[in-house]
């Protein structure tokens, strides 16, 4: 982590930490959830070796970036309109953008709201879908999967986070991080996220009890509301993009997934991905990348390659 900065910007009425380290071209990097900017160690380092200046920051309600206290201040308008602040406060009028999970949700939405501000896009794990007109999000969701989704247990305000700090951070964390089953995560509430969700008996070899330390270091301060409101908003981000109905992507970009991520088995999914349907709503999609053997955490779990991956994409920018 040597060499990595850290500093607080004033953006969109919020103070957010970002980590950078480099210079030239500016590449922001985007964390999903249970995650911050510290996902992207690796990439940081990395692509700052290779002539970029890679910027991180915590997103809004995570780590030590600021939590508003109202659930409506984490809609995608709120967490883009970051976004954009950030690429300003920075000096930029174009940069590269890198998005895992919600992330990613974020980076497509950047590029639907403002396409000028991004040069090139990678994205990882989760797809962009066109907006359905005629089903709420979470409706959706549940007449997939049903109540016991994870994102429909998110929805459930103070009941998690008091399951949540039952469990304890650490071993949450845990969880999350090393989940690899190719499947949505089920959380019957008979048994909870404790019962549904396994705790390594070990770490695998790309998590160490040191990062893990890290992450819940920052959860115990912030607690974990931040992160569900984004999920919370699902219903509200359907409403705020009405506007933007059947707006395609048109950012050239690079999708990589793992094919044990969860998100690659969603229902469709693959056919979606695969033949045409994605393309469609993402007209300038040059390259699709399917990692075998691979989680959803990919940024971490095949850290080297995704730093590959990515350079070896924006470097024809």
């Amino acid at each position: 982590m040597e060499g990595i900065r850290h500093r607080t910007l004033q953006v969109n009425g919020i103070e957010m930490h970002i980590a950078e380290k480099g210079e030239g071209p500016v590449i922001i990097l985007l964390h999903g959830f249970p995650e911050l900017w510290y996902s992207w160690r690796h990439q940081i380092v990395s692509l700052a070796a290779r002539g970029y200046r890679a910027v991180a920051p915590d997103l809004r309600g995570y780590g030590d970036t600021d939590a508003p206290s109202s659930t409506s201040a984490y809609s995608v308008l709120h967490i883009v309109g970051d976004i954009v602040a950030l690429i300003d406060a920075l000096a930029q009028d174009q940069v590269f953008v890198v998005g895992h999970d919600w992330g990613a949700y974020v980076a497509w939405w950047l590029c639907v709201f403002r396409p000028e501000k991004v040069k090139a896009l990678v994205n990882l794990s989760v797809v962009y879908n066109l907006r359905n007109p005629k089903r709420r999000t979470i409706d959706a969701i549940r007449d997939i999967f049903g109540e016991d989704h994870y994102i429909c247990r998110f929805q459930e305000q103070g009941t998690i986070e008091a399951e949540f700090a039952q469990i304890g951070a650490t071993t949450i964390l845990k969880k999350f991080l090393t989940y690899r089953t190719p499947a949505a995560i089920m959380v019957p509430k008979e048994k909870g996220f404790e019962g549904s969700l396994e705790t390594p008996i070990s770490l695998p070899s790309w998590l160490t009890e040191e990062d893990i330390n890290y992450f819940a270091s920052k959860f115990e301060k912030s607690g974990f509301t931040g992160g569900l409101n984004f999920y919370r908003c699902l219903d509200l981000n359907w409403e705020l993009t009405a506007p933007w109905d059947g707006v395609q992507v048109k950012v050239p970009t690079k999708f990589i997934v793992g094919d044990l991520d969860l998100t690659y088995h969603t229902p469709g999914i693959q056919d979606y991905v695969h033949k045409g349907g994605f393309k469609n709503a993402v007209p300038l999609l040059e390259d699709i990348v399917v990692m075998e053997g691979v989680g959803h955490f990919i940024n971490q779990e095949k850290a080297h390659d995704i730093s590959d991956l990515i350079y070896d994409f924006i470097s024809k920018f």
